[in-house]
């Protein structure tokens, strides 16, 4: 394997992106301590797939989101986020029988914040593959997923590879994050099973070192890019936190370091913001090397800001902060 040679990913070009999840409603505390012990809350918006459809809308790209929502408070305050972040809602559905799903985060001076969830039962958990087969594909160049969407129901399970399969047959580009939350799968083999028939299908995944060691075994960041190429991915990049991104297509590999900030506010949709930066400039026909620049820059933004998405930069934004921190060595 070459390492350090700069490689274009193929098969990707302009157009709509979609995306499919849960959106929630996000309570995070306004001082340190126990949950219940927190009087006072800042309301906002999350969802890994929503947090991407963000970043990707500031730069200049175009998402699509498919969720459900239910006609209550919190899937109003979804609904008007979307629309002032310039986020297509055509394919957003409402369920007037279940719940929209909310979520509530601790805050932490040092370390990741803990997150409790209220999604079982939601309206977002009833998707299911005839949702999926009722998408107009025309003008769609990329779709990308994530591990959350799948164990969220038996239905939501069968609509991710169903995503999948009407991607490929559709000849649009398949991006694959697996993000995992193995507190929300029924079992561990079931998660291990599914992520790695979904990672096989895709052109592009976007793992991080402690999922290589959870889905294959994989120790080194080297070794977790190739378990991936192995099991059928076209491109594997590998986030190796702070330090930076690896990429390989099975031939060529290139590291790219990241950006240094002097704190660590909120790690939370850190890893939303490298997909987001590495997919729009993907998009916009830069090499992997630049992509993942662009990823890590917006992965270190986003450890500056409580929200989940409130940082994600516009393309000025970016080159600002680009300018003015250096890289890790």
């Amino acid at each position: 394997m070459t390492t350090n040679a700069d490689f274009t990913v193929e098969g990707i070009r302009p157009g709509k992106v979609l995306l499919v999840g849960e959106a929630m409603a996000l309570f995070t505390a306004m001082e340190e301590g126990d949950l219940g012990a927190i009087d006072t809350f800042n309301a906002s918006v999350a969802g890994a797939e929503l947090n991407v459809c963000v970043g990707l809308a500031r730069l200049g790209q175009k998402p699509v989101y498919m969720t459900k929502l239910a006609p209550d408070p919190f899937g109003d305050r979804i609904r008007a986020f979307m629309e002032r972040n310039a986020i297509d809602t055509s394919l957003v559905t409402i369920d007037n029988t279940r719940p929209t799903g909310f979520m509530m985060k601790s805050k932490v001076s040092h370390g990741d914040p803990k997150t409790y969830y209220w999604r079982k039962g939601s309206a977002a958990s009833t998707m299911g593959p005839e949702d999926v087969d009722a998408v107009d594909f025309d003008g769609i160049s990329v779709v990308h997923l994530t591990g959350i969407l799948p164990p969220l129901s038996e239905t939501t399970l069968a609509a991710a590879h169903e995503l999948v399969k009407q991607a490929r047959a559709h000849g649009a580009f398949v991006s694959f994050d697996p993000n995992l939350r193995p507190a929300i799968w029924p079992s561990l083999d079931l998660m291990r099973d599914t992520l790695r028939e979904l990672a096989s299908q895709a052109d592009l995944v976007l793992p991080g070192i402690g999922e290589g060691r959870e889905l294959f075994g994989a120790e080194t960041i080297e070794d977790t890019a190739k378990a991936f190429i192995d099991n059928g991915a076209k491109v594997a990049v590998v986030k190796d936190g702070p330090k930076g991104a690896y990429a390989t297509n099975g031939t060529e590999s290139v590291y790219v370091p990241g950006f240094v900030v002097d704190t660590v506010v909120d790690t939370v949709g850190a890893g939303d913001g490298f997909a987001a930066g590495t997919l729009s400039a993907l998009l916009e026909g830069k090499s992997i090397a630049e992509a993942m620049e662009r990823g890590c820059a917006l992965g270190a933004i986003q450890t500056q800001f409580v929200s989940d998405n409130e940082g994600l930069p516009t393309p000025s934004e970016l080159e600002a902060f680009k300018a003015s921190h250096d890289r890790a060595n």
